[in-house]
């Protein structure tokens, strides 16, 4: 795509060549701290989601209806520009596509996306209660162990613990349904009795359902409300916030030959379908966290235009959640998951300088860490 900023007539000719092709907004050259706060003040940028970065430029992206694709990077002062001076049909596409990726994204399961001007990362604890997950299976198999490990990732810093029953790594299997609530309910039923904010990780409307009646209060589901016809009903009807991931195929047959027209774009399409249809059934924005869902249906170089993409997705209007953590991506088959924390920090700090606002991860105190390193460096508080 692009990767230099046009001029205003450049940025005018290629929006009037873009008025019957769908339009999607990439912010980039984000900035943060005074930086931000000078040039938002100056009119040359938006705050991003809300803060605490601010995007001088957004890239335009045009997808045609014979695939074709083109791209422009228009500094944010001559978009504006535009916009004020404009008359097209598309301008009023231009201001709403902003106006989500510009908008204070509201609290999640209690939990602040944004404090301020300051950085608000959530961090995801991951529970394993399988004995086939790729990265941990077998170590929380039994309900003991399940529920002192999510003490610990609470100790460590999680804000959220997340429970899951099913492993969804490439070529797994489905697992019955009374399996699968044998393995969680007692670890979501505990740790939610201490107070802890648990998410369900399942694709079943029954473990769904099961788990809010004991305390869960996040649905987090791989195929995004649509493994089972009930799904998206639960959903609606228990109240509680959802994470939506894009996963092609199922895990079973995911990674048998993933392919894309554009990675990025054909993952937006999808992720923005789906909160259509939640909107539909009566699950609000505010209430959903969207996940392009690395490894899920992909290969290394999907993943990594939808790693370089990500300050897209903040166009959904949503928060984002990315979860790299220990994936084959990061390092290779041949590396073990537990050797591949250096690259998950990597792929995580990367996604917060993109304006992510959750991270999934099996390592929580070495994440915080290392967000407390970034956040010093980037000065997130604006004076």
């Amino acid at each position: 795509m692009s990767d230099f900023a046009a001029a205003p007539g450049a940025v005018a000719a290629f929006l009037d060549g873009a008025s019957r092709a769908k339009l999607y907004l990439r912010p980039s050259a984000l900035v943060s701290g005074c930086e931000a706060a000078a040039a938002v003040a100056a009119g040359r940028a938006a705050w991003l989601a809300g803060g605490p970065m601010a995007f001088t430029l957004c890239e335009l992206i045009a997808r045609h209806g014979d695939g074709e694709i083109a791209a422009v990077a228009a500094p944010f002062d001559v978009l504006r520009a535009w916009r004020i001076g404009s008359t097209d049909p598309l301008a009023r596409e231009v201001d709403t596509r902003l106006a989500a990726l510009s908008r204070p994204r509201p609290e999640f399961a209690g939990l602040p996306l944004v404090s301020g001007r300051a950085r608000a990362v959530v961090v995801m604890g991951i529970v394993n209660v399988t004995p086939d997950s790729f990265s941990d299976g077998g170590l929380c198999l039994q309900p003991e162990a399940a529920i002192g490990h999510g003490r610990a990732l609470l100790e460590a810093g999680a804000q959220i613990v997340d429970v899951g029953g099913e492993s969804t790594r490439p070529g797994a299997d489905a697992v019955a349904v009374d399996e699968e609530l044998r393995r969680v309910l007692p670890v979501v039923r505990a740790l939610a009795t201490e107070g802890a904010t648990v998410s369900i990780d399942t694709r079943h409307a029954a473990v769904m359902a099961a788990a809010v009646a004991e305390g869960a209060c996040i649905i987090n589901d791989v195929t995004a409300l649509t493994g089972e016809a009930e799904s998206l009903g639960v959903a609606a009807q228990s109240g509680a916030p959802v994470v939506l991931m894009h996963m092609q195929g199922t895990p079973t047959t995911m990674q048998d030959d993933p392919r894309y027209d554009c990675a990025p774009l054909d993952v937006f399409d999808y992720l923005e379908g789906r909160i259509a249809a939640c909107g539909k059934a009566g699950i609000a924005r505010e209430r959903i966290v969207v996940d392009p869902g690395i490894g899920f249906g992909k290969t290394k170089r999907h993943n990594a235009e939808i790693l370089t993409s990500l300050a897209l997705y903040q166009g959904l209007g949503c928060g984002v959640m990315i979860g790299v953590s220990r994936k084959s991506f990061v390092a290779g088959a041949s590396t073990p998951p537990e050797k591949r924390l250096p690259g998950s920090l990597a792929a995580a700090l990367s996604a917060v300088g993109q304006g992510v606002q959750m991270l999934r991860v099996h390592d929580v105190a070495e994440t915080r860490q290392a967000l407390s390193v970034w956040d010093a460096i980037h000065g997130w508080e604006a004076p």
